[in-house]
């Protein structure tokens, strides 16, 4: 499980002295109604013998934010020579990505993703070894990246295609105010690819490389 470095994100925390002061006191005059409420709740259960929860719910200030693979880098495919399948070093592709966030009041947004690497070794490649690179950024939605990690995929192939599952906690977002809800970020994923590479997956080019298909029988 690798670890996402929490950077000071001071351009997102607009808020000044005064009205973090005052936000202060809102925080802690919700705290107490929000600990009310829940005294409440638990006489009023208690009283009609209603089972408690095994684990309290945290319930989201909002939404979580967008979490997807950035198409331009979605794929990696390293060629010697032109471009065809005979021609392959080695590739890679993000398959499957799944996340979850968790925040309320005026926390941060705390944002944890699973990625499924699919990695070949093509016909031009050699050694068994290789190590990918990858990066996870964290953007305001449609405009500017805020930070940026890049990470190393060291993988050792026993045959010639593998499979690998990669962990990410510890994404955190600051928020301005408790009206800035997960809705306004988008983390995304993706390879550390050359520009030539970029083109060739924005330009759609979808042929499969041999990587991981069965050889042929020997005819002998």
């Amino acid at each position: 499980m690798r670890r996402f470095f929490t950077y000071a994100l001071a351009g997102l925390l607009l808020v000044s002295a005064p009205a973090a002061m005052a936000q202060g006191r809102g925080n802690r005059d919700a705290d107490r109604k929000q600990d009310e409420d829940n005294a409440k709740k638990k006489a009023r259960d208690k009283e009609w013998n209603q089972p408690e929860a095994p684990l309290p719910a945290l319930r989201n200030a909002g939404p979580c934010p967008y979490v997807k693979v950035l198409y331009d880098a979605g794929r990696y495919i390293e060629f010697d020579g032109k471009e065809s399948a005979n021609s392959v070093v080695y590739s890679g592709e993000i398959q499957g990505l799944s996340s979850g966030c968790e925040y309320k009041d005026a926390e941060p947004i705390r944002v944890s993703l699973e990625a499924l690497f699919a990695l070949g070794k093509g016909p031009k490649a050699t050694s068994d070894r290789k190590t990918y690179r990858y990066w996870v950024a964290v953007t305001t939605r449609n405009s500017a990246v805020i930070t940026k990690e890049y990470f190393d995929l060291p993988v050792k192939f026993n045959s010639d295609r593998t499979m690998v599952t990669e962990k990410l906690e510890g994404i955190v977002i600051p928020r301005a105010s408790l009206e800035t809800s997960g809705a306004n970020f988008e983390v995304l994923i993706g390879f550390d690819v050359t520009p030539q590479m970029a083109e060739f997956n924005r330009d759609g080019k979808r042929f499969r490389v041999s990587a991981g298909a069965p050889k042929a029988a020997d005819s002998n």
